[in-house]
């Protein structure tokens, strides 16, 4: 038997469920009445999800499609970190959607310091981009 246990605090996400969602959303956007004549894309560089509406209606209505068919797909979006709105050519609008991909050091050392405050016998390590806990005792 082990002598320590540990497990490990991260987040991932699976970046071909995120391109599946993409695509459903894609198809969504392109049938849906109140969307059709308008030009609305959705686009993802690496980690980035760009949003591109002719108006906010429509592009809270094309975020409202993307967030739902990502919850449908197991993505967490809580891993989403929205950017501003902002004009783009011929009046539309456009908005960035960063994909976390792993913790970032000032969140990891909030999570290390949480631990530490609760007195428990375990130590905390922050390792490259996820956070590791080991102790004694499983409990």
């Amino acid at each position: 038997m082990a002598a320590e246990n540990s497990f490990d605090v991260a987040c991932k996400i699976d970046m071909q469920e995120v391109t599946n969602a993409l695509d459903q959303a894609r198809r969504e956007i392109e049938t849906r009445y109140d969307l059709k004549g308008s030009k609305n894309e959705v686009t993802l560089e690496k980690t980035d999800i760009t949003i591109l509406a002719a108006d906010d209606m429509k592009l809270k209505a094309v975020v409202d499609i993307l967030q739902s068919r990502l919850h449908k797909r197991g993505v967490p979006l809580k891993a989403l970190t929205y950017g501003r709105v902002e004009q783009a050519s011929g009046g539309a609008l456009r908005q960035t959607i960063a994909l976390q991909q792993g913790i970032p050091i000032e969140k990891a050392r909030e999570i290390v310091r949480l631990v530490k405050d609760t007195k428990l016998k375990v130590q905390a390590a922050i390792q490259e981009d996820h956070v590791r806990v080991s102790g004694k005792n499983r409990d």
